[in-house]
């Protein structure tokens, strides 16, 4: 049995800590917030955010970080992306050298253009950091759904000890040592979720989704390949896996919030309406930037990013996409002579 922190209590961070409760470890989870923690701690549910998941007696909920840090065998960081920098510095004192951090959040932050676990490592270098990723709603693990997930770490000791921790009969996990790959596909794919909303409430079918889905990914695999992760992150369960759930769920608030502005919404709207973090607006600029530095064309991601923050019409938008120059699907195949 492991004794485990886990930094962030909504519906991500709580339905991690109820499948690791499942799975035999002790258990404490971290909020901010005091009425979050005297919610959870009374009602035993997280009402707003995983109704009807119930979370077990000796499950402990507090706003102390540092016995939620201090001691335990490992750290789960699930607080939103914007959030995880401030965190992982307040962390920091509390963290060992050589304690696991598992970061579950995805995004890329604006101003360094680092991914999530690079910013952990700035802020706590004693650490080992690792990330999970993959197509895992919390609304599903939270219900004991099968999903099945990425451990990334650079040692593969510490990667195969997380896929131990946190596999069990319905939450599969594989392990890469491409944490770069993986964080930037799971970043990535926010902003295309967005674009795959914004066309569901413009109301487009499913002939302009897969096509989102599909040139969404080669603009990803572009990208990433170019910042040094692997093409087979951006094909399987981080990449493509991540893509389709998010660009297709009802539970995913990338999508929602592209919908309510496909219907009119402004970008603030949106979010308000969501209620919760929308992670692909705060990964869109820096994305945009990502694409400019290495010199990589990214057009959905630039159209989004337009919508967004320029005021630019979303039908307009999609119409730019469509009358781009023609050109080859795939450069790397050749034409016969």
């Amino acid at each position: 049995m492991a004794n485990v922190g886990i930094m962030g209590a909504g519906s991500w961070g709580t339905a991690l800590a109820l499948l690791l409760h499942k799975n035999g470890h002790q258990v404490t989870v971290w909020s901010i917030s005091e009425e979050e923690v005297k919610l959870l701690s009374e009602k035993r549910e997280h009402v707003s955010k995983l109704p009807g998941v119930k979370l077990p007696e000796d499950m402990v909920f507090t706003t102390d970080i540092e016995s939620t840090v201090k001691g335990k065998d490992f750290v789960v960081l699930a607080v939103p992306s914007p959030f995880t920098r401030k965190t992982a510095r307040n962390m920091s004192s509390y963290v060992a050298e050589g304690q696991i951090i598992v970061d579950v959040a995805k995004g890329i932050e604006e101003s360094t253009l680092m991914t999530l676990s690079q910013q952990i490592e700035e802020e706590i270098p004693q650490a080992e950091v690792a990330v999970l990723s993959g197509p895992s709603h919390a609304e599903e693990v939270g219900r004991g759904l099968p999903t099945i997930v990425v451990v990334g770490a650079k040692r593969k000791e510490i990667a195969k000890y997380l896929q131990e921790m946190f596999m069990n009969e319905v939450f599969r996990v594989y392990i890469s040592p491409d944490m770069q790959g993986m964080e930037l596909g799971g970043s990535l794919k926010n902003v295309i979720a967005l674009a795959a909303g914004i066309a569901d409430g413009l109301g487009y079918g499913d002939n302009t989704k897969a096509a989102l889905i599909t040139r969404g990914i080669a603009e990803i695999a572009r990208l990433g390949v170019k910042m040094g992760g692997s093409v087979e992150s951006f094909t399987g369960l981080t990449g493509i896996g991540d893509l389709i759930v998010t660009c297709a769920s009802v539970h995913s608030r990338n999508r929602k919030a592209g919908y309510l502005i496909g219907q009119g919404r402004s970008m603030q709207e949106a979010m308000e309406e969501v209620q919760m973090v929308v992670e692909g607006v705060y990964s869109a600029k820096a994305a945009v930037k990502l694409g400019k530095k290495y010199g990589v064309s990214l057009p959905i991601i630039d159209k989004v990013s337009e919508v967004l923050f320029e005021g630019k019409d979303p039908r307009e938008a999609v119409n730019e996409l469509m009358l781009r120059d023609g050109r080859p699907e795939h450069q790397a195949l050749h034409w016969q002579e």
